[in-house]
């Protein structure tokens, strides 16, 4: 299969961004929908996926763009900064279709890309539901919450719990399609309100052990050496992008409306007041700070991997703190953008109550839990039973 990104690192960035700005209009023009339809509008996901990005981890001998990651920080960090509910959308649904490219078996390859076509994919990793070993595979039941983008999928990506005999770390990740499951209609919520990320269920499914895999201790079957990287590095840097570019989008609105904006009695122009001189100031060098840190820790993870050397456990730590980082980093700017722009903040269709929302949702998040700090803190502090993913 052949991708219709290039394969040299600089231009395949240049036109990664590039197919971004490509759908800038029919995303941005997405934007309200999205919230009032609680998923991504059809037409925004069809631009989304015809420029490509949705195949932005997968490996190029399937068709993939198979982007470094300071690349997949910058492209989704680009799509977020346009729209966050997009952002997200492509956030998940690149991250659980290149997982399951990397590591599925040879022999699910030709049914998850028939016909060599790129597919879309949604994800509920939490290892939930029950899975009975039978006849070379598993019988599966459960219902997972948070499938961000289910309802435009056509495959899913799950984890199950097993026994410690199928798995060592005692969970397994499924691939079915989405047609095998029962879709619930309950993303109500208050923040990423446009990623659809609905409930799914299975009912006594069969999946085939060639459509199940281990991610944590399975080697990657293709996409090297990215896929080296391993988790949890190779999903925290889906985070950084998302949060860096919703903390710049809030930013970037609450500049543009201080040109105008006056408050207090008698009136004054909030561009002209020192609190917000300065919280402007912080925020632009902490979102900045942020963005440099997480480059310099994924492009150190990159340069290892292409050396054939692994990925240290200092380094996965360092990879998952550093989306915690991002993402409270971005959360405190556009938490700050908020207050700032007063009343007018509070209407549905402000773009800065939107950021902030998505933001105080990507926050709860388990890959940018504050146990991301402490596993750093231990191992600056010498211990050595730390596992990057607790």
């Amino acid at each position: 299969m052949t991708s219709q990104f290039p394969t040299d690192r600089k231009p395949k960035r240049d036109a990664l961004l590039e197919a971004v700005e490509g759908v800038r209009d029919v995303v941005e023009a997405s934007a309200i929908e999205a919230e009032e339809l609680r998923t991504l509008p059809r037409k925004a996901v069809d631009a989304i996926y015809d420029a490509g990005l949705f195949s932005l981890k997968v490996p190029e001998v399937l068709g993939g763009a198979e982007a470094d990651p300071v690349t997949q920080i910058e492209v989704i960090e680009a799509m977020t900064r346009i729209d966050t509910s997009a952002g997200w959308t492509l956030m998940i649904g690149a991250g659980s279709l290149g997982l399951a490219s990397a590591f599925v078996s040879d022999e699910a390859v030709p049914e998850i890309f028939a016909d060599g076509r790129i597919p879309r994919f949604a994800s509920s990793s939490r290892p939930t539901g029950t899975a009975e070993p039978a006849g070379g595979g598993y019988i599966v039941n459960g219902r997972w919450p948070f499938a961000s983008g289910v309802l435009h999928s056509e495959w899913i990506l799950a984890g199950i719990p097993v026994s410690k005999d199928a798995a060592p770390g005692g969970r397994r990740i499924i691939v079915f399609p989405t047609s095998k499951a029962e879709i619930h209609d309950n993303w109500h919520v208050a923040g990423l309100q446009g990623t659809g990320s609905c409930d799914f269920s299975l009912t006594d499914l069969f999946v085939p052990e060639e459509f199940t895999c281990d991610v944590m201790n399975d080697a990657p079957r293709r996409g090297l050496p990215l896929y080296n990287i391993r988790v949890p590095g190779i999903l925290a840097v889906e985070h950084v992008g998302f949060a860096l570019g919703a903390g710049r989008r809030a930013l970037d609105e609450i500049t543009e409306l201080a040109q105008t904006k006056s408050r207090g009695v008698p009136p004054s122009a909030l561009i002209q007041r020192s609190s917000f001189q300065q919280a402007i100031g912080e925020c632009d060098f902490r979102l900045r700070a942020a963005h440099a840190l997480a480059i310099e820790i994924y492009e150190s993870a990159w340069q290892t991997v292409c050396s054939g050397e692994p990925v240290s456990l200092n380094a996965q730590v360092e990879m998952r703190g550093v989306a915690a980082y991002a993402t409270h980093v971005a959360l405190d700017a556009a938490s700050q953008a908020f207050q700032f722009a007063g009343a007018s903040a509070l209407y549905s269709t402000n773009v800065i109550q939107r950021c902030y929302r998505d933001l105080s949702a990507a926050a709860q998040h388990g890959m940018v839990s504050s146990t991301s700090y402490e596993n750093h803190g231990k191992l600056e502090l010498g211990f050595t039973e730390v596992h990057a993913l607790s």
